[in-house]
């Protein structure tokens, strides 16, 4: 693994925008905040870094938001994978020459606990934000029923009957357009209560951006770490929105359960995107990570 900087030369941690070039390949990522370093990975795959983005978490951590490669400004890799990923967060990591605490969001989540099993001397501690030790069937299957429910949950909004049908167009769609309009279509279902704070949430909603060869790229490999949590021995907390569709109670605990000394936080009001839902407590919760050093 070969990783150049190609930035500025005003450090890797000063506030602003950079790039590596790792195997040839660039990777984008912003820097802002203060305080001990925390990289947070985003989701997908596919997904645009803005949406991760956290002021409130950007007053404790000096927070480094990554492009993923397939995403934004960031160039493509060969190919994809969580092993791709977690190659390319070690060269980010690494770059930044300092321990760092690593903040993983839904897929970006599956990415950080592979970091943290194949290279925990990098890591201060793990942040576990909405998502689950494997992605198997019986978890896909849990996450379409209550995709399909969701109509039902909101009968008196004409907005929610189209958006399982929205969810399956999305992930089929292989242009870029077709696969943003659908994804802004479902975003409801990943919230606790999207339809009475709709017109708060607009903004966000405009950063959510996916971007089509990295979220239609299927992984050669099953993701399923749940017989190694044992083995993950960073001070940990697991971040889960009460009523998350897709990343729910039960694969928090599973987490919780598996990795030592880990620490569950259980956000009643929200739903798979807490620090948008609950900043305040998604905040405290990631916080608490620092007073969990061994």
């Amino acid at each position: 693994m070969a990783a150049t900087d190609t930035g500025s030369g005003t450090g890797p941690l000063a506030p602003g925008t950079h790039e590596i070039s790792t195997d040839g390949v660039r990777q984008v990522y912003h820097v802002a905040g203060r305080g001990p370093v925390c990289v947070a990975h985003p989701g997908g795959p596919g997904l645009h870094w803005a949406y991760l983005r956290s002021p409130d978490l950007e007053e404790h951590f000096t927070v480094v938001y990554p492009e993923p490669v397939g995403t934004g400004r960031s160039g493509r890799p060969p190919r994809y994978g969580v092993d791709v990923y977690r190659h390319f967060l070690a060269a980010l990591i690494e770059h930044l020459d300092q321990p760092v605490h690593l903040l993983g969001h839904s897929h970006g989540g599956f990415v950080a606990q592979s970091y943290a099993l194949a290279s925990p001397q990098r890591l201060a501690g793990l942040v576990l934000y909405s998502t689950s030790p494997q992605a198997g069937p019986e978890f896909w299957a849990e996450g379409m029923s209550a995709l399909a429910a969701h109509p039902q949950r909101h009968p008196d909004v004409p907005e929610a009957a189209g958006v399982p049908a929205a969810f399956q167009q999305a992930l089929t769609a292989t242009d870029e357009d077709s696969l943003n309009r659908a994804f802004a279509a479902a975003l409801p279902v990943y919230f606790a209560d999207f339809y009475s704070r709709k017109s708060e949430y607009a903004a966000f909603r405009a950063t959510v951006l996916m971007a089509a060869e990295a979220a239609g790229a299927s992984d050669p490999v099953p993701f399923d770490v749940s017989d190694r949590l044992g083995d993950i021995a960073v001070p940990t907390v697991v971040i889960v929105g009460e009523q998350d569709f897709l990343c729910g109670p039960r694969w928090g605990s599973l987490l919780v359960e598996g990795i030592p000394g880990a620490h569950l936080h259980l956000l009643p009001e929200s739903g798979h995107f807490a620090h948008v839902e609950q900043p305040s407590l998604f905040t405290a919760a990631a916080v608490s990570l620092l007073q969990r050093h061994s």
